[in-house]
């Protein structure tokens, strides 16, 4: 049973690391520290998708599972809604390529809007 919730908070973990790659730039705009955080969080996400790199949250959860006598979802919540959003089917090398391309493109922009907005507030 420990490890069955153990696995489940994994997935959500996992699901709110996928989030901050993509949309943590962000929170840096507000929080400047955060810096240290996501950047190489971010760039762990983009090498993932560019190089099919396999994430070990997901071998961790798959360990926890098989200890909890489970060999696959068995259709609770986050099986049901969590797990098909972190990895939806169809996922091709090609769309793994276009996801990290949105992701770096995505915080690039934001990046690039911090530097501005740092430049301007030495400036003045």
């Amino acid at each position: 049973m420990l490890y069955r919730i153990a696995a489940d908070g994994l997935v959500l973990f996992h699901l709110l690391f996928i989030l901050f790659v993509l949309f943590g730039g962000l929170l840096v705009l507000k929080w400047h520290h955060l810096v240290w955080l996501h950047l190489p969080a971010a760039a762990w996400g983009v090498c993932v998708e560019f190089f099919h790199l396999f994430c070990p949250l997901t071998d961790w959860e798959n360990r926890m599972r098989h200890a909890a006598g489970q060999t696959g979802y068995g259709g609770g919540f986050i099986e049901h809604y969590v797990w098909p959003v972190i990895y939806p089917a169809g996922l091709t090398p090609a769309i793994q390529l276009g996801l990290g391309s949105v992701v770096l493109a995505l915080n690039v922009l934001v990046y690039l809007r911090l530097f501005r907005l740092r430049k301007l507030r030495r400036a003045a």
